[in-house]
């Protein structure tokens, strides 16, 4: 027999083709709409960050602090100074002391 008949399929085998034409496109009819409804998977979300601190809420009485820093930046100066701001410097410093003093008292108490 001639090879290249040998190749050709029988009668029944495409009747089998036949049934699986149809099979085969109802099987993609029905997986096209799943595949289309679940798309590639997205890729691996990258960790969350941590949440932000806790924001830091605003410092209470913001002026009397600068008084403070003042206060002491006077004193200092009134100690180093090289005259004695014709005999005031003590005077000075201890009115500075006892503002420093009360204003702390200030701070201290307030609670709310």
């Amino acid at each position: 027999m001639n090879p290249i008949i040998e190749e050709i399929p029988a009668h029944e085998d495409f009747q089998n083709n036949r049934q699986l034409v149809p099979a085969a496109g109802l099987l993609l009819t029905m997986a096209l709409p799943a595949v289309a409804a679940n798309p590639k998977p997205a890729p691996n979300p990258a960790p969350a960050a941590k949440p932000a601190p806790a924001p830091v809420p605003p410092e209470k009485h913001p002026q009397i602090h600068e008084a403070l820093e003042s206060l002491r930046n006077a004193k200092q100066h009134l100690e180093h100074a090289a005259h004695d701001f014709g005999g005031h410097r003590v005077e000075a410093i201890k009115a500075i002391d006892e503002a420093i003093r009360q204003l702390e008292l200030c701070l201290k108490y307030d609670k709310d």
